[in-house]
């Protein structure tokens, strides 16, 4: 029985980057010896367990054989015959397939180790095309090291290609294609991500609304970079920058322009009531994906109202209010918060305007607090009663962003 390190462990000691996870994988056991020596099982569909002490994971090593389509369709054999070699040629990238003996010594049989010296994203073996799932996952990676100059292979990106053509794409379930979506728009690079699903072919077939925008122009006195496809890359990972790790923040970036795909040919490059026109699609690819309420619910609320927010310092008063109470952001000021960094990551998200500022977040945060420092006290003295009471409210509300805007001098 010998156990070895392996994984995202031990590429990202490589990388210098902090270990989150450890991963181990045990060759020469049987999972009788495992529950001896006090290991937990967690493993369902293979033998995996969880160290008595630490918690970390324990896998027996397998191997693993194609049955059928899509995620489901493997058969996994575990036992103590199933060498290390053959464990690590089933993972899908060399940077994946590397391990770490008890001594600190690296077994590295398909080249991971070079391969993290030389940027690249490179598949271990051709049953890699077998999991449609590694081509998202792939498109993940890049988006988590596209900043450390990674890139996809030659040969990786003609698989990726070839998964598309044979339809195994065609059989990832919403839930997974959520799920990585998820990730990626987390990483420090999420237009990798676009990237490599449209360079593969796979946008089009997993997200054809997000496709649609690529080589849609725009007014290039607004928008240098024209194209409305470059124009949302940069804004996700103006996203990423500004709030990274966010995937909320991330998705109503991902969104928020989908309604210039749907402009009439003779209206170009004006999007004139692109944010309206935006809800449908934006709805279509929530409902697909099993996205969940909250990302879906403020996404929309992006895309809706993102104009408003950037001619804030235009807006009446009674307009502003009606944009708070919108986004609830007098009960729920995170809401407010969000809106507003999707709509920075927007403003930003263009060429040569990436250092762009933005007062129109510090008046609508402003006009918020001064708006919900309106309570319905005085008016209960003053004997109101029913809707009378929020009727007063609205129009003391009003009134306190209008001083705050004269203050403020905007």
């Amino acid at each position: 029985m010998r156990t070895y390190l392996v994984g995202g462990a031990v590429r990202d000691k490589l990388l210098g980057r902090t270990v989150v996870d450890h991963d181990h994988v045990v060759v020469g056991a049987h999972p009788e010896e495992m529950l001896a020596l006090g290991y937990k099982p967690v493993g369902k569909d293979f033998p995996v367990f969880l160290h008595p002490e630490t918690s970390e994971e324990y896998a027996l090593a397998r191997t693993e054989r194609k049955t059928g389509h899509g995620y489901h369709g493997f058969a996994f054999q575990a036992d103590s015959s199933v060498t290390l070699e053959q464990d690590l040629a089933r993972r899908d990238l060399t940077i994946n397939a590397i391990a770490q003996d008890e001594a600190g010594h690296l077994v590295d049989p398909y080249g991971g180790k070079r391969d993290i010296e030389q940027r690249v994203l490179r598949h271990v073996s051709p049953a890699f095309v077998e999991d449609p799932v590694r081509l998202l996952r792939v498109a993940r990676f890049a988006a988590r090291f596209a900043p450390l100059g990674f890139t996809v292979a030659d040969e990786t990106m003609a698989l990726l290609q070839q998964m598309v053509r044979d339809g195994e794409v065609d059989h990832l379930v919403p839930e997974r294609v959520w799920a990585e979506t998820r990730k990626a728009l987390s990483e420090a690079q999420p237009s990798a991500f676009l990237r490599v699903l449209r360079e593969a072919g796979a946008l089009a077939k997993l997200f054809p609304e997000i496709d649609a925008l690529y080589g849609v122009p725009q007014r290039a006195e607004f928008h240098p970079e024209i194209d409305t496809g470059v124009h949302l890359e940069m804004v996700l990972d103006m996203a990423a920058k500004l709030a990274p790790g966010n995937d909320l923040i991330g998705f109503c970036a991902l969104t928020h322009d989908l309604g210039k795909a749907l402009t009439p040919k003779e209206e170009l490059p004006r999007h004139v009531g692109h944010e309206h026109r935006g809800v449908e699609p934006l709805r279509a690819l929530a409902a697909r994906l099993k996205v969940p309420a909250e990302h879906a619910e403020l996404a929309e609320l992006v895309c809706r109202e993102h104009l408003n927010a950037h001619r804030a310092l235009e807006l009446k008063p009674a307009t502003i209010l009606k944009l708070l109470a919108t986004l609830d952001a007098l009960r729920r000021p995170e809401r407010l918060d969000i809106f507003l960094t999707a709509c920075l990551a927007d403003k930003r998200g263009r060429l040569g305007h990436e250092h762009d500022e933005y007062p129109q977040a510090a008046w609508l945060r402003h006009a918020r607090d001064v708006a919900a420092a309106i309570n319905s006290a005085p008016f209960l003295e003053q004997g109101l009663k029913g809707p009378a009471i929020g009727a007063a409210m609205e129009k003391a509300r009003m009134e306190a962003i209008e001083i705050a805007k004269l203050e403020l001098k905007f």
